[in-house]
């Protein structure tokens, strides 16, 4: 397959995804091939861990292809794309509950479904082009692939913040955020890659680490906590309204390209998550009952007609005034009965 390239080099399953003039976008096709992949790798003795790269400067993987959800969704086949994501799930609860360490290296854009691969294994590696993100909102989704995981574990609020702006976190704030672990420089990412293949370890990575420059969450922590600790959405809007510091204004920017259904949604599963119940499969499992609805109730159909189709970024949003109805958020996130998310094998 030309968009990704599976092999073993030395003591390492090797994985390099080579869509780089697509930003590593993640077929339905490549999710299949990594799933086989990992399922292999699992009971190879030749194999000690795994590492995950990408070809090209601008990204990791900045999310999943999603012409052909769109192509099936607007002829009312949403059977694709219900496939799709409970298939992408499952490949993400593997990565996070594999027998091996995984390595990635997260260059550039590493957003949504690149998320869902790359920020899932034990050694997550940023360097100083990093960005990772979780804009989901912005398409009429919720943050999904097990991220709901990690934004409900970010300190604070840092989960509700992330999720409903879609902000960009560069090294230092994805480390602190819980959505990567190393700081590496990039330039040497190469000879680093080449002593993990040879010697089947990971020891490496903690002498190359280094610590990562200019962090922004950290500092304005105490700020996000006490903008984002709304009940649900509505609660989050009316503080930030009120106040009149520059950090709130950027925020109530970036929800208002939104769609206010996700945004709502997201804050629900954010509350149902926290707690000792927490785990990936309650995660995936919440993610899975919205995106399962998505393009027949929500607005993710609209949300990649005015970003991808069209490109004309003016989305029609249910509930443009951002008022969503309680009833409208229960209806995203009710049980699915026999239609719900079931992660097969995975052990």
């Amino acid at each position: 397959m030309s968009d990704i390239h599976i092999r073993i080099t030395g003591r390492a399953g090797r994985i390099t995804l080579t869509r780089p003039q697509a930003l590593n976008a993640m077929t339905y096709e490549m999710c299949l091939a990594i799933e086989a992949a990992f399922d292999a790798w699992r009971v190879n003795d030749a194999v000690d861990l795994i590492v995950i790269d990408a070809e090209g400067d601008r990204a990791f993987c900045s999310g999943g292809d999603i012409a052909e959800l769109y192509a099936t969704g607007t002829k009312g086949d949403y059977a694709y794309g219900r496939k799709f994501w409970a298939d992408e799930y499952r490949l993400n609860h593997k990565i996070f509950s594999y027998p091996k360490p995984v390595v990635s290296f997260l260059q550039g854009f590493t957003m949504g479904g690149g998320v869902g691969i790359g920020c899932h294994g034990s050694h997550r590696v940023v360097g100083e082009t990093s960005q990772i993100a979780m804009p989901e909102c912005g398409i009429g989704l919720v943050p999904d692939v097990g991220g709901t995981l990690m934004l409900a574990l970010a300190p604070g609020r840092l989960g509700e913040y992330l999720g409903i702006t879609g902000t960009r976190m560069n090294a230092a704030d994805a480390i602190f955020a819980g959505f990567a672990d190393h700081y590496v420089p990039q330039s040497m990412w190469k000879s680093l890659t080449l002593e993990i293949e040879e010697t089947g370890t990971t020891e490496a990575l903690g002498k190359a680490e280094e610590k990562a420059p200019d962090a922004t969450l950290e500092p304005n922590l105490d700020q996000i906590n006490a903008l984002f600790a709304g009940e649900r959405f509505g609660d989050i809007l009316t503080v930030l309204n009120n106040d009149d510091s520059t950090f709130a204004a950027e925020a109530l920017k970036k929800t208002s390209r939104n769609s206010p259904l996700s945004m709502a949604c997201t804050v629900e599963i954010m509350h149902r998550l926290r707690g000792p119940s927490l785990t990936l499969e309650k995660a995936l499992d919440l993610e899975y009952r919205f995106t399962y609805r998505a393009m027949e109730h929500g607005d993710f159909l609209e949300g990649i007609r005015a970003a991808i189709i069209d490109k004309d970024r003016n989305p029609q949003w249910q509930y443009a005034g951002q008022d969503v109805p309680l009833a409208a958020v229960s209806k995203m996130l009710q049980p699915l009965g026999p239609d719900a998310l079931n992660l097969g094998d995975t052990p």
